[in-house]
C-alpha cells in the first residue's frame, strides 16, 4: 500500500513537473519594430502585445523598438546573421524586394494556408497590397501604414483672408495660397513660412507624390528599371525648388522631417506636407483650429502609399512561424486596426476596420480621420526595387543637391539615373 502511494505522489510529481515545463515552454517571439513619428507609438504597441498574450498564453511577443525603418532593417538582418532569434518584424513595404534577395523572408502563402488565413489575406485595401507583392506571392502584410496629407492651419487661412474650408487643389493654388500665408514682421524676417514639404528623413517619398501628381510613376512593377530622368520628374523637382527659390514660400536647403510637425504646432508654417500617422499627434497638440486634406494635383492628385509591412522571417521555425500568423492576424483584426488608427493617426489597413462601430463614430466625430484612406483611390506603390536602399539613397541625394541650390533639376536627376541604372541592370 505504501508502496503504491509513493509510486501515486511520484506521479503527482511528475505531473506537475510536466506540467511546469509545458507551461515554461511558450514559443517566444522577438518582433523588430520601427518608430518613424511621435507620440504615444511604443505604448500602444505594448499594450496590444499584453492584450495578445493575455488572450493567448503560449505565445510571448518581445517588441525591439530598433530606431528608424532604415536603422531596423539593418538591425533585424545583422540580428538574423548572428543567428540571434528573430522571427517576425514590422519593416519598411519598400524592403520587400531586398528582403526577397537576401532570401530572409518567408511568403504568407506559405504559412496562411487555410481558407479562412486566404481570405484574411484578401481582406486588405487593393491599394496596400501593391507593397507586398512580387514573383505571384505575398511578402508582406499592411500594419503600419500611411499616405502623404496636407495639414493646414484654418487661423492661418482667416488671417491672409483665406477660405479656411478650401485647401489648396492645385499647385498653383498651393504657391499662390503660400505667398499669402507667409509672413514677415518689421525687420523682413519670416515668422510664418507659407509651406513646408520635409526634405529629410524621407525626401524620394515626398518626391515621389510631386512625380505621381505630375503624371509618372518613378519605377516599374518589377523593380528593376527606374525614370528618374523623365521631363515629369524633372519638372517635379523644379516646382519643388521653385517653392523656395521662386515663391519664397519655403525656407531655403532642407526641412527637416522630425521637427516639421512641431513648427507646424508652433505656427511656424501654414501648411505642411507629412505622413498621416502625425494626425492624432497633431490633434492633441495643436491650439488652433487645423484642416487635413489630400494632396494638390497638378496633372492629378496623387501620393504614393508608404509605411510598415509585418514580414515573417525564413529562420523561424514551423511552430513559430504560426505563433507570428496568430499574431499578425490579431494585430490586423478590423477591431484593433481601427484603435490602431485611432491611436495613432495611421490608416485602418483594410475595409472591415472601418465599418466597426467603434471607428464609424470616429470618423463621423473628426472627418480628418478619413482623408488618407479617401486618397487611396489616388495613390500607387512607394518606390521599391532591387537594392533598395542603394537606389532610394540616389534619389535622395539629387533631391538634397538641387533644393540646397548646388544643382540644377536635370543635371542631378540625370546623374541618378544613370547610376541606378548600373545597380539595376544585373536584375533585368
Amino acid at each position: 500500500m505504501k508502496q503504491m502511494w509513493i509510486r501515486v505522489w511520484c506521479g503527482i510529481v511528475l505531473a506537475v513537473i510536466l506540467g511546469g515545463t509545458a507551461a515554461q515552454a511558450a514559443v517566444e517571439l522577438n518582433m523588430y519594430y520601427p518608430v518613424a513619428v511621435g507620440g504615444p507609438i511604443t505604448k500602444v504597441i505594448d499594450d496590444m502585445i499584453a492584450e495578445f498574450e493575455k488572450a493567448n498564453p503560449g505565445i510571448k511577443v518581445k517588441a525591439v523598438y530598433a530606431g528608424n525603418y532604415d536603422d531596423t532593417r539593418v538591425k533585424a538582418l545583422a540580428a538574423i546573421k548572428a543567428n540571434q532569434p528573430v522571427q517576425l518584424s514590422v519593416l519598411f513595404s519598400i524592403d520587400l524586394f531586398e528582403l526577397m534577395d537576401q532570401d530572409a523572408i518567408v511568403p504568407f502563402d506559405e504559412v496562411a494556408t487555410s481558407a479562412e488565413d486566404k481570405q484574411w489575406l484578401s481582406s486588405f485595401y487593393p491599394s496596400l497590397m501593391q507593397n507586398s507583392k512580387a514573383k505571384g506571392k505575398i511578402w508582406g502584410v499592411p500594419f503600419q501604414r500611411s499616405t502623404i496629407v496636407m495639414y493646414y492651419n484654418k487661423d492661418a487661412f482667416k488671417e491672409a483672408g483665406l477660405d479656411p474650408n478650401k485647401p489648396p487643389a492645385t499647385w498653383k493654388e498651393m504657391a499662390e495660397m503660400a505667398q499669402k500665408l507667409t509672413k514677415k514682421d518689421a525687420s523682413g524676417n519670416v515668422t510664418r513660412w507659407g509651406v513646408q514639404i520635409p526634405s529629410t528623413g524621407y525626401p524620394y517619398w515626398m518626391f515621389q507624390a510631386l512625380c505621381i501628381q505630375n503624371g509618372l510613376e518613378l519605377m516599374n512593377q518589377d523593380g528593376n528599371q527606374t525614370y528618374f530622368d523623365k521631363p515629369e520628374v524633372v519638372e517635379a523637382l523644379q516646382y519643388w525648388r521653385d517653392l523656395a527659390a521662386k515663391y519664397k514660400v519655403t525656407p531655403e536647403g532642407t526641412v527637416d522631417w522630425g521637427t516639421l510637425r512641431q513648427k507646424f504646432l508652433e505656427g511656424a508654417t501654414a501648411i505642411m506636407w507629412h505622413t498621416t500617422g502625425n494626425l492624432t499627434a497633431v490633434r492633441e497638440g495643436a491650439k488652433f483650429d487645423f484642416g487635413v486634406s489630400m494632396l494638390p494635383a497638378s496633372k492629378r492628385r496623387g501620393s504614393p502609399t508608404g509605411g510598415g509591412n509585418f514580414y515573417i522571417f525564413k529562420k523561424a521555425s514551423a511552430e513559430e512561424r504560426q505563433a507570428c500568423l496568430k499574431f499578425i492576424k490579431f494585430m490586423t483584426s478590423p477591431e484593433l486596426s481601427a484603435r490602431w488608427s485611432m491611436a495613432t493617426g495611421y490608416v485602418a489597413t483594410s475595409p472591415a476596420a472601418y465599418k466597426t462601430a467603434t471607428l464609424e463614430k470616429y470618423v463621423a466625430d473628426f472627418p480628418a480621420a478619413a482623408v488618407a484612406r479617401d486618397q487611396f483611390q489616388y495613390s500607387v506603390a512607394e518606390l521599391a526595387v532591387h537594392e533598395n536602399a542603394r537606389v532610394k539613397k540616389l534619389l535622395d541625394d539629387a533631391i538634397q543637391s538641387v533644393l540646397t541650390g548646388a544643382k540644377p533639376p536635370k543635371d542631378a536627376l540625370g546623374a541618378a539615373q544613370q547610376q541606378a541604372e548600373r545597380v539595376l541592370k544585373p536584375y533585368r
